[in-house]
């Protein structure tokens, strides 16, 4: 497991997530895109911050996430916030739309990168909305665990 996670190379990032959102569970999940997105997100230019996946037509599917267009593309390029269709088996879409539809959970993109084999994968979590006195109990808590960090550098080099 952790060579697979080395050997995938990251594309984009969601780091807001983790600060509005309490993750339960996470899923990987295939993108269908067209030539010219693929080679944007080669590029390395893609951003997720404000993405989500949803259900369209009994399906799921990323929306609002932004890939650029791509330069060399010419008139066969993309449209840059176009939804995209998110591959998985029928079981998981089923337990990912029952959990957002009885729970009121989210499904927000943690990450975007590309899989060992060269597919382009989203990794998905299944997450709770945090309310503001929880980001702010989170943030005491980081905070806490720096300073301790730091206090305990300090002791063993003072000894």
């Amino acid at each position: 497991m952790n060579e697979r996670l080395k050997a995938r190379r990251s594309v984009a990032r969601n780091r807001r997530a983790f600060h509005d959102y309490s993750i339960e569970d996470r899923i990987e999940a295939g993108l269908v895109l067209a030539g010219t997105e693929v080679k944007s997100l080669r590029e390395g230019r893609a951003t997720i911050n404000e993405a989500h996946a949803g259900e369209m037509g009994g399906e799921l599917w990323l929306f609002n996430a932004y890939i650029p267009e791509y330069k060399a593309g010419n008139r066969f390029n993309h449209e840059t916030k176009r939804p995209r269709k998110l591959l998985l088996r029928r079981r998981e879409i089923d337990k990912l739309l029952g959990a957002v539809k009885r729970k009121g959970m989210t499904l927000v993109p943690l990450s975007l990168y590309f899989s060992p084999r060269g597919f382009a994968k989203v990794e998905l979590g299944l997450a709770r909305g945090k309310k503001e006195y929880d980001k702010r109990h989170a943030e005491r808590d980081r905070d806490w665990q720096r300073d301790k960090e730091r206090l305990m550098r300090h002791s063993a080099r003072d000894s």
